[in-house]
């Protein structure tokens, strides 16, 4: 089944137009952390802006750089650490590769802050949108990533029931203070505040996450419960993601944030084929 084609705007950064609907976008992973779930951290920023350049040959639309751990039981770092991790990096890339599209992976208005002066361009936040944060946004014209998480897996009735209320609200809030629709784009945080089983709830009724209207983004990648389904460690997790990729796109997704950027790109450029009738050039 193709997915229905309207004018849904885009994501204008740099110069550039990821039109929302034509295609899906990927995001490459970019951890600058010691302590990441997947041990892929890395804090050097020379090997660092390699990384970022590898992730873009890969096929990375953006990179997502973070530089504080969020996997499970992990230990929250101060604004100044984050800082003295994520700032040198990001401030490399932009020098080296000056047209790449940089989303900083953080809570802390002050990290952001110094993130959008050092040349970042999307806010990656995964604790919905504080108000500090949206002022910081707003100020800086930056889109926004918005993911729902809380403290404690509970939940009084649907999964998706609680993420979608939380997340149209944040995106409403975002609008009318005068983001544009097509700069919010939301995230149901799998992973994040729920279990195993919620979070195969939330991806089998990712429709109506798309149905929201706003422009989506769904980040499976390695995490604990395709481990739990395939009894694999994280760095062997690829074929599981990529089966939620899929199904991911064929709901409507726009956005996929991942560790393996290759593999990834032949999984959406397949499934775009069929259900966003997209070709690749050079296609007769």
């Amino acid at each position: 089944m193709q997915l229905q084609t309207r004018d849904r705007g885009a994501l204008r950064v740099r110069g550039r137009a990821l039109e929302w609907g034509a295609r899906t976008y990927v995001m490459g992973i970019l951890n600058v952390t010691p302590d990441s779930f997947s041990g892929d951290g890395i804090e050097e920023p020379d090997l660092a802006v390699a990384f970022a350049h590898t992730q873009l040959e890969r096929g990375s639309d953006i990179l997502d750089v973070g530089a504080e751990s969020t996997r499970p039981g992990h230990e929250p770092v101060s604004a100044q650490t984050e800082i003295a991790r994520l700032i040198p990096v990001i401030a490399a890339i932009r020098s080296r590769l000056p047209s790449a599209i940089l989303s900083v992976d953080t809570h802390k208005n002050d990290v952001f802050r110094a993130a959008a002066d050092a040349g970042a361009d999307l806010l990656n936040c995964v604790w919905g949108l504080p108000p500090a944060l949206l002022e910081t946004a707003l100020e800086r014209q930056m889109a926004v990533i918005v993911m729902h998480n809380k403290s404690q897996p509970r939940y009084d009735g649907d999964v998706m029931d609680e993420v979608l209320s939380f997340l149209e609200e944040a995106a409403v809030r975002a609008v009318r203070a005068g983001i544009p629709a097509e700069h919010v784009i939301l995230d149901p945080g799998i992973g994040f505040g729920k279990t195993a089983d919620h979070n195969l709830q939330i991806l089998q009724q990712l429709p109506r996450l798309a149905g929201l209207g706003f422009p989506t983004l769904v980040g499976t990648s390695r995490k604990s419960t395709i481990g739990k389904l395939t009894g694999r460690d994280p760095d062997d997790r690829i074929y599981g993601t990529a089966a939620t990729t899929a199904l991911a796109i064929g709901a409507g997704i726009d956005v996929v944030r991942v560790h393996d950027v290759s593999q990834t790109k032949d999984v959406a450029n397949v499934a775009d084929a069929i259900v966003r009738n997209w070709r690749p050039q050079g296609w007769t």
